[in-house]
Order: C-alpha cells, then sequence, then structure tokens
C-alpha cells in the first residue's frame, strides 16, 4: 500500500503518523530517537513493507505534531499508544532507534499484553551514566554526529523535558525488577562503530529475560546508510523470532 498520512488525537493533541506496507502483514510501531527527532525512519519502514503494515509517527513537539510543552516521559508513550490504538494495531512489534528503544520499553512494561515483542536498533539502555555520557560526546565530536546529513525540526525543550523525565524514570524503585519480569521477546542491532557505547545494551539485554543482542560489524548509528542488506536480513530474523515465540 501507498503510505497514507494522518493525524490521530491524543488527549487533545494532534499527532502525526504515517502508514504504509503490506495491509494484511504483522503491524509495526515505530519509535524516533532523540528525545527531540522529527520523522527520519521511512528508509527502516521500506525495508520491512514487504511483510508489515508499518506505522510512523512524529511525538508531541516534534515535526508536524502539536507543539505544546507537554514532553514528559509519560505522555510520550501515552501518544504512542493513541497511535496504537488508532489503527488498530494489537499484538503489534515495537520497533525504535536510539532513544526509541527506551520508550518502546516503557510502552511494552504498560501495555504487555498489547505487544508481540521490541526490535531495538542502535539503542536501548537504562543508565544515567557521566562515563557513558563523556564518551558519547567525545565520539559525536569526533564524527559531527555521524547523522548522515539528516536535520530534525522539534521544539528544543522536547530534548531537555524529555531527557530529564528519562533520568527520573531510570531512578525509579522497581525499573530493574520490572524489566527483568518482562515476558516479551525483544531483539537489539546495534551498529560495532556506533557512537553511542554499546555496553548499556549489552548490560539490559542480559537483564531481560527473553533477549538477544547482535553487532553489525563496522556499521554506526544510522545503520540503513551503510550496511542496510545486513540491518534488513537481522530485522527479518527478529520478527521471525518474534513470530516462532508468539506461536510456542
Amino acid at each position: 500500500m501507498e503510505a497514507v498520512e494522518q493525524f490521530v488525537d491524543s488527549a487533545g493533541a494532534r499527532i502525526w503518523s504515517c502508514v504504509s506496507g503490506n495491509p494484511d502483514g504483522k503491524p509495526v510501531l515505530m519509535f524516533n530517537g532523540g528525545p527531540g527527532c522529527s520523522d527520519y525512519m521511512a528508509p527502516v519502514a521500506a525495508l520491512l513493507e514487504d511483510r508489515c503494515r508499518v506505522v510512523r509517527f512524529e511525538s508531541r513537539g516534534c515535526g508536524r505534531s502539536d507543539w505544546d510543552g507537554r514532553y514528559e516521559l509519560a505522555t510520550t508513550v501515552a501518544d504512542a499508544d493513541a497511535v496504537r490504538c488508532h489503527y488498530g494495531m494489537d499484538g503489534c512489534v515495537l520497533l525504535g532507534h536510539s532513544q526509541g528503544p527506551n520508550h518502546a520499553l516503557v510502552h511494552a512494561l504498560r501495555h504487555p499484553d498489547n505487544i508481540a515483542g521490541i526490535i531495538g536498533i542502535a539503542g536501548g539502555k537504562i543508565v544515567d551514566d557521566r562515563h557513558w555520557s563523556a564518551e558519547f560526546h567525545r565520539r559525536w565530536d569526533e564524527t559531527g554526529g555521524d547523522l548522515q546529513g539528516l536535520e530534525f525540526h522539534a521544539d528544543p525543550e522536547v530534548n531537555r523535558i524529555g531527557n530529564a523525565s528519562w533520568r527520573e524514570y531510570c531512578r525509579s524503585e522497581f525499573i530493574q525488577r520490572d524489566l527483568s519480569r518482562l515476558p516479551l521477546p525483544v531483539a537489539f542491532i546495534n551498529g560495532e562503530a556506533d557512537i553511542r557505547p554499546n555496553w548499556p545494551t549489552r548490560q539490559l539485554s542480559a537483564l531481560l529475560p527473553r533477549a538477544r543482542y547482535l553487532e553489525i560489524e563496522g556499521a554506526a548509528h544510522m545503520l540503513w546508510f551503510t550496511h542496510a542488506e545486513a540491518l534488513q536480513r537481522e530485522l527479518h530474523a527478529a520478527l521471525d523470532w518474534i513470530a516462532e515465540s508468539e506461536a510456542g
């Protein structure tokens, strides 16, 4: 099917969304990175559209969605669920990039019965670590951000409020307990040369009861620009693994 754009109402805010791919395929809901990134994951959606019905959306304060200053983690997750419900995506796979896997995990913890599994690309962490941050910024300065020329349109407050809200969530009392009990399959696909150090994702993968982790050699943060074939292969393998988990 051709891509169709729609606005979804979420507690009075308009959230931009786009659906594409196989209308009879496995539903996949995509989470952008950031916080504060407008839509940039159409190339990733294209790797799945032969077998999946893919929905992308822009979080509140990003791109074409409403900018209203309500950018806390709880609101972001609620907006994602409004999009999921609008498209009737029960049993869907959540797929996130960079910060996106974190939001997908929170969404799954709050709505586990409606989710089949999670795929994280180049991200996934539940730590607020100064050494990790320092190394990330050193690599960012060396590479210029490794964004392959992408530019984002968003309220600057999204990043500030979203990051503060995420750090607070990471300090919550029961986060590690809850993640260690999450019954869903979670597949992490990272780039070996990512500007974001990968150790927190490996750590998170070891904590989750049904997770697997792999790195694509030579791939950086935006894996699809340089390693699209390898990424597509691993995405389809992750979908197969999730489908096998559902079946039995």
